[in-house]
């Protein structure tokens, strides 16, 4: 049946800035410019700034931005990554296609984020890089993490993917730890009308260094000193996002009272709702629930017109990427049991308070009859 509340209403999203990205569309078509122009640059500072960072350089998409990350800071063949076992599988991809190994380090239960108290024993000789995942919108706990990479001379890198504007202690996910990787997928709070990523940092050698490798290891037209990529922010979904950008901050509000909504519906049911730490202020890219009851609670919810998903329904480590290597072969019950449990409500900016309702509503009556 047509959901009665969708999971994401991304249209209601564009309608809403219909002017804006109407005006945008018509700066770049008019420009002439499509490829490494104003749009980007542009995009590129606000974000930036937005962040408080120093530099941040536009991307294909989020996993090309982990990649670079990772080949700017040569780490590769014979180098070890540590990555929630608990995530989405672009965290390991990046990690693969730099041609080092991804070790898996299991989620703090409540918070499904990368458990620090795990971390140490996890590193090894070869461990160069952690790469702590904020989860759902929620910053991973980053003070331990960069405490117990400093001790070890690791370097730390964001998988910010789905924490556009979320704090932890104050400050804004991209600067947390040495670079962070961001998606614009459209679905993401922060989204483009297409595929789009970017990478944050405050080191400026790391900068220029992406920066070349994203544009055919080229810093000069023709000039190829080193063997780069083609993965670049083009000018319209630049522009798209410099008008999404001036919204994000308002539309994370609505998010967050949406989560809170939910949370004063359901405290005290069977399902177990998210968790987050004093230090962390999430922005609510997903709402994400557990219950042992899931197959049925989400038949039921289908057909009441709720839409609903599961993030994510099998750990990288159990796919048939990685069902061979060393990693895939890693024991990870808590993963195990999170993927057959968690199931993803509907949120977002344009969820009103009377369908968060519906959902509610809907979800204690399919808890009762299960």
């Amino acid at each position: 049946m047509t959901a009665i509340v969708p999971f994401l209403d991304i249209a209601a999203a564009n309608r809403e800035l219909l002017l804006e990205l109407d005006d945008a569309y018509a700066r770049v078509i008019q420009s002439g410019w499509f490829i490494l122009g104003k749009e980007a640059s542009a995009f590129e500072r606000e974000f930036a700034a937005y962040c408080g960072a120093a530099h941040c350089i536009g991307v294909g998409n989020g996993l090309d931005g982990l990649h670079l990350i990772l080949r700017a800071l040569d780490i590769g063949p014979g180098d070890e990554v540590l990555v929630p076992s608990n995530t989405f599988i672009a965290t390991w991809l990046a990690v693969t296609h730099a041609g080092a190994s991804p070790v898996p380090v299991e989620p703090i239960a409540a918070t499904h984020n990368i458990d620090p108290a795990r971390i140490e024993a996890a590193i090894t000789p070869r461990t160069r890089a952690i790469i702590p995942v904020h989860l759902y919108g929620q910053p991973a706990d980053m003070a331990p993490i960069n405490d117990i990479a400093a001790r070890h001379g690791l370097k730390v890198i964001e998988d910010a993917a789905q924490a556009h504007g979320a704090t932890y202690r104050g400050t804004r996910t991209g600067i947390l730890g040495d670079a962070a990787a961001f998606s614009f997928y459209p679905g993401k709070n922060l989204g483009a009308l297409g595929d789009g990523g970017a990478v944050v940092t405050n080191d400026s050698a790391l900068a220029d260094r992406v920066r070349e490798l994203s544009n055919y290891g080229s810093r000069q037209k023709y000039v190829h000193d080193s063997v780069g990529y083609n993965s670049r922010l083009d000018e319209l979904q630049a522009a798209f996002l410099r008008a999404k950008l001036s919204v994000l901050d308002s539309w994370n509000a609505r998010r967050n009272i949406i989560a809170k909504h939910y949370i004063e519906r359901l405290t005290g049911t069977d399902v177990v709702l998210p968790a987050f730490i004093d230090a962390a202020k999430p922005v609510w890219h997903l709402f994400v629930v557990r219950t042992t009851k899931r197959e049925q609670v989400m038949r039921a919810l289908g057909e009441a017109g709720i839409g609903v998903q599961i993030h994510y329904p099998v750990p990288p480590g159990r796919s048939g990427a990685y069902a061979k290597t060393s990693a895939g072969k890693t024991d990870c019950p808590l993963a195990d049991t999170l993927s057959q449990e968690v199931m993803s409500l509907p949120i977002g900016p344009h969820l009103t308070i009377e369908q968060a309702d519906l959902v509610c509503d809907a979800l204690l009556d399919a808890l009762r009859k299960t």
